[in-house]
């Protein structure tokens, strides 16, 4: 119990970091997608191990759906706007979804087929 504590705090921390260093360089992403970032190259580069994470992380990841909540309650308060424009917005949210989907699988792709070269794998 006291390592996931310790893994959420961890991670925690990771985020509050993130936005710190986004407010003082004022950059323009969001202190989570850095805090991602930030969360790669400490992966990637052995700063941290995967095991320093991995319940805390699984944690939130099952637990991922709760976080929507409150922005389903926030829309509640545009319903007259949704009505007027619901159309538009719907057309833009699939739009920049599969924007979204196909830079994730281009970029996905790239780092697989790095490390497939780095560790001599072929992908057949």
């Amino acid at each position: 119990m006291l390592r996931f504590l310790l893994q959420l705090g961890f991670l925690t921390v990771i985020y509050y970091v993130s936005a710190w260093v986004v407010g003082i360089l004022n950059l323009l992403i969001p202190a989570g997608v850095f805090g991602m970032i930030l969360m790669y190259v400490l992966l990637s580069t052995g700063v941290i191990k995967m095991s320093y994470i991995s319940k805390g992380s699984a944690f939130l990841i099952r637990h991922l759906g709760f976080f929507f909540i409150p922005i389903a309650v926030g829309l509640m308060a545009y319903g007259g706007l949704i009505k007027t424009s619901g159309i538009q917005i719907l057309i833009m949210i699939v739009f920049s979804t599969v924007i979204g989907l196909g830079v994730t699988a281009g970029v996905s792709q790239l780092f697989s087929k790095r490390e497939e070269a780095r560790h001599g794998h072929n992908a057949d």
